[in-house]
């Protein structure tokens, strides 16, 4: 190991998630490359560096450092270097040498103990003596604090926030209660408050880690898609995650009654325990809900009959008679729910209910949970349809509590006099709160899907809780029309739906390629993209899109894309390419965001005038257009025409899409889609997963690998029981609605 010292000139690159920096520190031997994951650090300080130095294959010599740490400036010439560099606001170069021509080696014992004697330097006031010293106490604090903080292994973008929230009470907190960091800082969960309580000395039965691990347990509840858990459920998991038995449990949980922290329903079976804002946004949904179902008294079916007639005439379509009763719940109620598979008509009555209500003089927007399903809206209305985030104009975090992040909202709805929402299974508790908020009672909702999808990622499960509480009028089409019967996806998509095995046969559009092993099926996947599936389905190998049911594993997202990338946008001198810690990024590639930002500014280019605007979403999927080694950024091509780009700290929410996870998929569809298979989890190989899947192919689905895997997820209906109040609070509401 060998040590550097100097001061730090220039910080090429910080990534605040995990520390890495690039920076160049002048030494008495010259300037240095130090690169590693490093506490946070201003130009012009003063540092000791342990490592070693290495060869980079790019950028040359570089020292890696294992450890960094601050120094005081070891002479006159170091202080002046370090006060003119910048780091104190408010002194440049002249100013400096100023101050150690009169103080001289005492310069840093006079900012630190006699900051007032700096008024005696020509061109510095009394004011402004305090206000440099201030700044010379506060980032002594903070670097103390983020390398206290760092002890514990928070990162430094972490501790950042933590010293922001707490300040120097931050020795406090962590000494006394560790576990306030997972309640009043979002970042922080349970088990990185856990370790740093563990080497603080908390006892593992403290009332505060099992009140934190309680609050923790129900957060994870709504990560796997519950709202709440039933109290013997609770007890159990938190009595798992803390490795000891709960003998005053129900105290504990009155005191988080008492601070609004819970909500516990003692009037119903197994005695659901929330979050409180998950309980409120049931509640207020189920409200809402109420409110906006009316139904319109005046309008007769005459009526109805007679527009249909119109439309029908004008169209060339001849409506069945559930796409008639569809149209007819849409146009006398306020709320109305349309389900249903493939082929069974869900386009065509949206499009027969938008000129209808054309006809009738009213607004419609059109809306989808993701960029794709909306565009895919667009192109079958040919109206301009949106994600339902854009509908209501994202504006900010809603992880950041009580701050309104839609513009539209209850104090500026929607202008509109309906509302038409596609692809509902995606639509977890918080976007329908949202939307919901967004409207007044007399408006129209018309809510389309397929119930038998998976439900959405988020907590909820909006679209089946609605249906099951037989509140509101729902039209579930079964009949498979005409030309959809043509189509061996659509006629194999319900049969797997219902249960029925389908057997490797002769088809135009549902291939098997039977492999036995994972390297056979990645080989087969590879050729069908390159060579075969392009001119089959007459689209280009980047629209043909891999779903795989897992992420790790041989056939996992993580691996087929490193594969699939090698194979579909090798290196080439042609195209840039960044290595990240996670990973390669090239020129080309395609990406997916895999969470929301709602700050990430984006632009439509050929817009006229230029649309911006920010916020991109889970799921949404593009092209890298160009990786820019100098500025340090990746600038993204997204389906819908936005550009956004991502600065390499901020890389780490992209990953590569040449295959996604089939949950990742909902709400979209592709000219060909390919379906490895070959084991997996029992409750993750679900004929659930699998009907999801096939349902997001247009033209060709073609499952590649084990038929035994195939057959098994169509037998295995095992589906994992999601906690969800939201039916019962809404027929609690009806029973309470005036009649």
């Amino acid at each position: 190991m060998e040590t550097r010292e100097g001061y730090i000139e220039r910080i090429t690159y910080r990534n605040e998630e995990n520390g890495y920096t690039v920076m160049t520190i002048n030494t008495d031997g010259g300037s240095l490359v130090v690169t590693g994951s490093l506490p946070s650090v201003s130009e012009g300080e003063f540092v000791r560096v342990t490592g070693e130095m290495v060869v980079h294959t790019v950028y040359g010599e570089q020292f890696k450092a294992d450890l960094l740490e601050f120094t005081a400036p070891g002479d006159i010439a170091q202080v002046e270097r370090y006060l003119g560099s910048g780091a104190i606001k408010g002194i440049g170069p002249k100013l400096a040498k100023r101050i150690t021509d009169m103080f001289g080696e005492d310069t840093f014992r006079v900012l630190e103990e006699e900051p007032e004697r700096l008024s005696e330097v020509k061109g510095i006031s009394a004011r402004s003596a305090m206000e440099i010293a201030e700044q010379v106490i506060t980032k002594r604090e903070a670097r103390s604090a983020m390398m206290f903080l760092q002890e514990y292994r928070i990162s430094p973008r972490l501790a950042a926030r933590i010293y922001q929230a707490y300040g120097t009470r931050v020795y406090t907190v962590l000494r006394e209660n560790p576990y306030r960091l997972a309640e009043d800082i979002d970042g922080v969960g349970f088990k990185t408050a856990d370790d740093i309580a563990m080497k603080a000395g908390i006892r593992p039965d403290s009332a505060f880690r099992v009140r934190c691990a309680v609050l923790y347990v129900l957060q994870q509840a709504a990560s796997f898609g519950n709202t709440y858990y039933p109290w013997d459920e609770l007890i159990a998991r938190t009595e798992e995650l803390l490795g000891i038995e709960l003998s005053d449990f129900s105290h504990l949980m009155e005191e988080l009654l008492m601070e609004r922290k819970v909500v516990i329903r003692n009037n119903e079976p197994g005695k659901p325990v929330y979050l409180t804002r998950y309980f409120r946004m049931e509640m207020e949904t189920a409200s809402m809900l109420r409110d906006l179902n009316i139904r319109d008294k005046s309008i007769t079916d005459a009526e109805i009959r007679e527009n249909l007639a119109v439309i029908e005439k004008e169209s060339g379509l001849t409506l069945a008679k559930d796409q008639r009763r569809a149209v007819g719940e849409a146009v006398k109620n306020g709320i109305t729910i349309i389900t249903g598979g493939p082929g069974t008509g869900k386009t065509t009555i949206i499009n027969t209910i938008i000129r209808y209500f054309i006809r009738e003089g009213l607004d419609i927007m059109l809306a989808a949970p993701t960029g794709r399903a909306a565009k895919r809206m667009t192109e079958a209305t040919g109206f301009a349809a949106q994600t339902i985030h854009r509908l209501l104009e994202v504006n900010g975090d809603p992880s950041e509590n009580g701050r309104s992040y839609f513009a539209r909202n209850e104090d500026l709805p929607l202008e509109t006099d309906v509302v038409i929402i596609d692809e509902m299974s995606m639509v977890d508790i918080m976007l329908m709160h949202a939307l919901l908020k967004a409207l007044v009672p007399g408006m129209r909702l018309i809510l389309v899907g397929d119930v038998d999808q998976l439900p959405s990622v988020g907590p909820g499960e909006v679209l089946r809780d609605l249906i099951l509480s037989d509140c509101f009028p729902v039209v579930k089409l079964v009949q498979i029309f005409r030309q959809a019967e043509e189509s061996d996806i659509v006629v194999n998509a319900h049969r797997i739906n219902d249960g029925e095995l389908v057997e490797p046969r002769k088809s135009g559009d549902f291939l098997f390629i039977l492999r036995d092993q994972p390297g056979q099926i990645t080989g087969a996947s590879v050729t069908l993209i390159r060579e075969k599936l392009p001119n089959y389905c007459h689209c280009a190998p980047e629209e043909i899109q891999v779903l795989t049911p897992m992420r790790k594993g041989a056939l996992g997202v993580e691996n087929l894309n490193r594969v699939l990338q090698e194979a579909l946008n090798p290196p080439s001198p042609a195209k840039i390419e960044h290595e990240f810690s996670f990973g390669i990024f090239r020129e080309g590639d395609k990406v997916m965001q895999v969470r929301n930002d709602y700050q990430l500014e984006w632009e439509i280019a050929d817009s006229f005038p230029r649309e911006r605007g920010t916020g991109v979403f889970n799921g949404e999927t593009g092209v890298i257009r160009m990786i820019s080694l100098f500025d340090e950024t990746v600038t993204v091509l997204f389906e819908d025409g936005r550009i956004a780009v991502y600065p390499f700290g901020s890389a780490d929410e992209l990953e590569l899409a040449y295959a996604v996870t089939i949950h990742k998929s909902q709400g979209s569809e592709y000219p060909a889609v390919i379906l490895p298979l070959y084991s997996g989890p029992k409750l993750l190989m679900t004929r659930k997963l699998l009907y999801t899947g096939i349902t997001r192919a247009k033209n060709c689905v073609c499952v590649v690998g084990r038929y035994e895997a195939f057959r098994n997820m169509i037998l295995n209906n095992e589906i994992e029981q999601r906690y969800s109040g939201l039916r019962d609070l809404i027929e609690e509401s009806m029973r309470q609605a005036p009649q």
